[in-house]
């Protein structure tokens, strides 16, 4: 069996169904092209680009989609055969593995690479020609969060020695320069609002990716003692990742002690943990292509402060309060308001020895972000929920969190959701998250 294949979770009929909501959107006068991921360079293991896996489920490289609205056909443009890559690393599909292409992905054609320019080309003889969509958005592989992505090639423009661009950015250059007379639109806005809203299956693989990631922190939680390095956690929750089929990481572990955890997104891991301390561990894999988003806190000593204990309480009665009121048909912002006015009583109880801790639950209870970012091909996924009234089958991060700021004290509970036709699914609601719980299984840490 070939190695770059498209994975067994979709059938083709729903990659079909997925290019035709993109034909929809284009219409009939119009192309939409999706370039492919590029090899990696050295050893690295290629991982297809997120928008062409959607749309192809083919996992070779420097590969290419055309969907002719026109004609409403498919057609993939893929590398020939290399015989000496494939006896020495494992077959992968090519132009010459036609019909085992269609059948997994259920397009129409396939040819080799070199013939997308032949057809792009025919396309200008009679003018003019017809619009070409293609996505702006740079690629996403592994850890490939559209944000951070663009963040690097923001750095590599203002380094006057590099300036390099993206795959994509040089893609749309070179359909510019060769086919001037293609009026080239961005296909990133259609294939981000249609990636927002997620099939069963697709929520299957979410809700797995949670699981073992929530089995990776539990098993860090017990292996935490004074004196482990934070990047011993990392290991353990990384071997649970792989045990359980999850090849790649979703993003980088935070695994942050003491004031570390207060930067955010800490990732050196590499201070050992004190007695007295918090540490927090956020931490996904990336499941066949799909990843999760979940945070915990938890004392290295095993067992909370009075002060520990009582945020800890107020951030997972306030997470409870969002939980209960997320559902189709409601804002963001009616369930953050809903929360806040359920919370706001308490800060007033809130037993906890200085007058900045109570100030911090109430700036948590201000702060707007608590309903996170979508997730779901990557942990910042593509596409905004939070302009319209919530959807089912939009997955999103729910994270609150509070800052302590005179202290450099960040703590946060955060769960990966989805939203059902008749409420939200909770995909670690088995992992625990009250102090008495995190005690209890910090207890059975191995000796």
């Amino acid at each position: 069996a070939p190695l770059a294949v498209a994975a067994a979770d979709f059938p083709p009929e729903e990659f079909a169904a997925r290019r035709a909501k993109v034909f929809d959107q284009i219409g009939d006068r119009a192309v939409a092209l999706v370039q492919g991921a590029a090899l990696p360079e050295g050893f690295g293991v290629f991982r297809q680009a997120n928008d062409f896996y959607y749309l192809t489920g083919i996992e070779t490289p420097h590969s290419y989609l055309l969907l002719d609205g026109r004609s409403r056909r498919a057609t993939l443009f893929l590398p020939h055969r290399d015989e000496a890559r494939d006896r020495n690393q494992g077959r992968t599909l090519s132009a010459e593995d036609g019909a085992e292409v269609r059948q997994l992905s259920g397009v129409d054609a396939v040819f080799g690479v070199e013939m997308l320019s032949v057809q792009l080309g025919a396309m200008q003889i009679r003018l003019p020609a017809p619009v070409a969509y293609v996505p702006s958005a740079p690629l996403q592989g592994v850890m490939g969060s559209r944000d951070e992505i663009l963040r690097a090639y923001a750095d590599a423009a203002a380094d006057p020695w590099d300036g390099r661009l993206s795959r994509s950015a040089q893609f749309i250059a070179l359909l510019r320069s060769r086919f001037p007379s293609l009026e080239l639109r961005d296909l990133s806005p259609i294939l981000d609002e249609l990636r927002l809203v997620k099939s069963p299956r697709e929520i299957s693989l979410i809700r797995e990716a949670s699981r073992i990631a929530a089995l990776g922190i539990i098993e860090a939680i017990k292996r935490t003692r004074d004196g482990v390095f934070e990047y011993e956690l990392d290991a353990a929750a990384r071997h649970v990742f792989l045990s359980h089929g999850a090849k790649y990481e979703g993003y980088p572990s935070i695994t942050a002690g003491g004031a570390n955890a207060y930067m955010g997104h800490y990732m050196a891991n590499s201070t050992r943990l004190k007695h007295g301390e918090m540490v927090l561990m956020d931490y996904a894999p990336d499941y066949r292509y799909y990843t999760s988003d979940i945070t915990r806190n938890w004392p290295v000593s095993g067992q909370y402060t009075a002060d520990q204990r009582a945020l800890s309480e107020f951030i997972l009665a306030y997470r409870n309060a969002l939980l209960k009121r997320i559902r189709a048909g409601v804002t963001a912002d009616e369930v953050m308001d809903g929360a806040r006015a359920e919370m706001a009583p308490l800060v007033e109880k809130l037993a906890v020895s200085k007058e900045i801790y109570r100030e911090a639950a109430r700036g948590m209870l201000a702060f707007r972000g608590h309903l996170s970012h979508p997730v779901g091909m990557t942990v910042h996924d593509v596409g905004d929920y939070r302009k319209a009234p919530l959807r089912a089958g939009q997955v999103f991060a729910l994270d609150p969190m509070l800052w302590v700021h005179e202290e450099k004290l960040y703590m946060r509970i955060e769960d990966v959701v989805a939203v059902t036709p008749d409420g939200v699914e909770n995909f670690t609601s088995f992992r625990p998250a009250s102090p008495d719980e995190i005690e209890k299984l910090m207890r059975e840490r191995p000796q």
